[in-house]
């Protein structure tokens, strides 16, 4: 008959939970982040880690480093089973979504909205969405275990209200977590779309592994979402981050904040689609619209490019500035103006470089986000699923 197997020491379980405290707490990590946010010696975090694998308690995966260094493994905490809803609103759209806690959507539905100047019917219809997605899925709401979503608009966080009074502008004094829950029965949690976008990045996407990084929303407005050693940072009153507003010299374009020469009045989609037009249909006539192909079909089309690349080494003169402050290991581009791709990357990585710190700008990846225009609601699912394995 076979030996039962010694029972782990005490040292060794002690390292073990201490792992899993840290994996509970910052998500997923690599080996060597396990080493150094507890201080272990990585022989004795590569046996925890072993013991933890083989019962099934963690994952481990492959991923693609944020530096410019080789691949690294991730370790996942595996949570029990559960669902969660995740909503994302944006200025014209809603989505609802049901997810598991290892972020498989199971179902999902969308809606486009005046979601800036209708705030009661956006609610009511992210009731139905969240319903039509339940259905999709094919499970009851008492099902769902926790319930995110992300805004797009300043959020807050003393009083849990809305204050950005040229974004979201009927939504002013509401309170989107009260009004949420009130239509679903239940807590929901909120949060600005550039921070869920970060969430989304950090958990699911190209920023998996990496502790430090901003994402940047580029689209209508601009905005910043910031992770700064494994947690979000949302400032004093929770309006970190609103970069779009960062004046720029030579600029005297009007905002609709009110003042001139702010990054997203010269740098938004709508300006950027705004000069591609001119460009690429030199004979429309003024006030006509313009179909232009999708950005990511721009690419390989020089003039533009150019046009793309001027957007990128804009956003980058103001990225510089970030990076000599903050340091992150990553910058990831998303949004609808981030389906630009390389000609965008390239510009924000030409300004970056020109103007950054060579220390810092050297230790940044700057990048498109590989989850396109759903880091919000990737951002809500995590955010949802941290809610739900917490409660």
């Amino acid at each position: 008959m076979t030996a039962p197997a010694p029972a782990p020491s005490a040292r060794r379980l002690r390292t073990r939970a201490t792992l899993l405290a840290v994996l509970g707490e910052h998500g997923t990590l690599s080996r060597a982040e396990l080493s150094r946010l507890t201080g272990l010696s990585r022989s004795a975090v590569g046996s925890a880690v072993t013991d933890l694998l083989g019962e099934g308690l963690v994952s481990e995966t492959s991923t693609e480093a944020a530096g410019r260094g080789r691949r690294a493994t991730a370790v996942t905490l595996r949570r029990a089973h559960a669902l969660v809803l995740a909503l994302d609103f944006g200025h014209t759209h809603v989505t609802a979504a049901v997810a598991d806690t290892a972020g498989t959507v199971l179902g999902e539905a969308t809606a486009h909205l005046d979601v800036d100047n209708h705030p009661r019917e956006v609610l009511a219809a992210a009731e139905t969405l969240a319903r039509q997605a339940l259905a999709v899925a094919g499970h009851p709401l008492d099902a769902i275990g926790a319930i995110a979503a992300g805004i797009p608009g300043a959020l807050d966080t003393r009083t849990n209200v809305v204050r950005a009074p040229s974004t979201l502008s009927q939504w002013i004094g509401m309170d989107p977590a009260a009004e949420l829950g009130r239509v679903f029965g239940r807590p929901v949690t909120v949060g600005n779309d550039a921070e869920m976008g970060a969430r989304g990045e950090r958990a699911y996407g190209t920023g998996r592994t990496v502790n430090d990084l901003v994402y940047v929303k580029a689209s209508t407005g601009i905005g910043a979402g910031l992770l700064l050693d494994g947690r979000i940072y949302r400032g004093a009153s929770g309006i970190s981050g609103e970069i779009g507003h960062i004046q720029l010299p030579d600029t005297g374009t009007w905002c609709r904040c009110g003042n001139r020469g702010c990054l997203e009045s010269v740098a938004s989609i709508v300006e950027v689609r705004r000069r591609l037009a001119h460009v690429l249909a030199p004979g429309a006539r003024p006030g006509v619209p313009v179909d232009l192909p999708p950005l990511a079909e721009l690419a390989d089309v020089p003039a533009a490019a150019r046009v793309i690349g001027e957007a990128g080494r804009t956003i980058g003169r103001v990225l510089a500035d970030l990076v000599n402050c903050l340091n992150p290991a990553a910058i990831v581009i998303g949004g609808e103006l981030g389906q630009a791709g390389a000609p965008l990357v390239n510009g924000i990585r030409e300004s970056v470089d020109r103007h950054a710190q060579p220390a810092v700008a050297e230790a940044v990846e700057i990048r498109a986000s590989r989850l396109g225009l759903r880091s919000e609601l990737y951002g809500a699912i995590d955010a949802a699923v941290a809610a739900a394995t917490t409660a």
